[in-house]
């Protein structure tokens, strides 16, 4: 079991609709939090909410080189770091020859290529007994026609949480690979490229959170799209 009462933990993507609740839902069990996102304003007002919990805030553009390495640096400044939790992401639809370069580099950026830059800093950073936890989606596991490099930035951030949960098991350092179906997070409302389908009604991002928050505190190591209930 993990104390979340006695936790420092970076939540990135934490302006958005499910880092902002898996925030909420940590300071609920107890623990301090460091948050960062792009948005100022919402930012703010997010460490305004959860009050002395908030151990600092970071505004920080992940898909810049030297992006997560320095929200990790920030954090740890501030006080040691138990965990980290990584639910920042985009999302694009659209047929792959209708994908403009812009739009594609945006997706792998930041599903892909920023989650790994920032395991790759945050490793000699979370102690023994820590934790990473990656936001990756159900498409990791069944890939969408409209949501090709979608799906391919998080079926590669999935198999990169396997290769990595391995290579630290001998470390004590847990990497939890999360992929919730469809939730109601108002990311498709915003793609960087193309439009939403007729989607069904999604999971209630609380519900959601609690469930991460809950695999955090029970030392599970995978939540598939399987272990989220309506």
């Amino acid at each position: 079991m993990t104390d979340l009462a006695a936790a420092h933990v970076l939540v990135l993507g934490a302006t958005g609709g499910l880092g902002g609740a898996i925030a909420r839902r940590l300071v609920a069990s107890g623990a301090r939090v460091t948050l960062s996102g792009r948005d100022e304003s919402r930012l703010a007002a997010l460490a305004d909410e959860l009050g002395s919990a908030v151990v600092t805030t970071v505004v920080i553009d992940l898909t810049k080189p030297d992006g997560p390495a320095s929200v990790v640096s920030a954090a740890t400044e501030a006080a040691p770091l138990t965990g980290v939790v990584n639910a920042a992401g985009v999302v694009a639809f659209g047929a792959v020859e209708d994908l403009d370069d812009d739009a594609l580099d945006e997706v792998l950026l930041l599903d892909l290529v920023a989650p790994i830059r920032l395991a790759r800093a945050a490793l000699g950073i979370i102690p023994e007994g820590g934790f990473l936890a990656q936001v990756s989606a159900v498409v990791a596991e069944k890939a969408m026609p409209g949501m090709a490099a979608y799906s391919a930035a998080k079926a590669g951030l999935t198999a990169f949480d396997a290769a990595l949960a391995t290579e630290l098991r001998r470390r004590r350092i847990r990497v939890l690979d999360v992929r919730p179906p469809h939730t109601e997070t108002g990311l498709a409302t915003r793609p960087v490229a193309g439009e939403a389908p007729r989607l069904p009604r999604g999971l209630d991002p609380e519900a959601v959170a609690e469930r991460v928050v809950r695999a955090l505190a029970d030392d599970e190591r995978d939540l598939p799209s399987t272990a989220f209930t309506a």
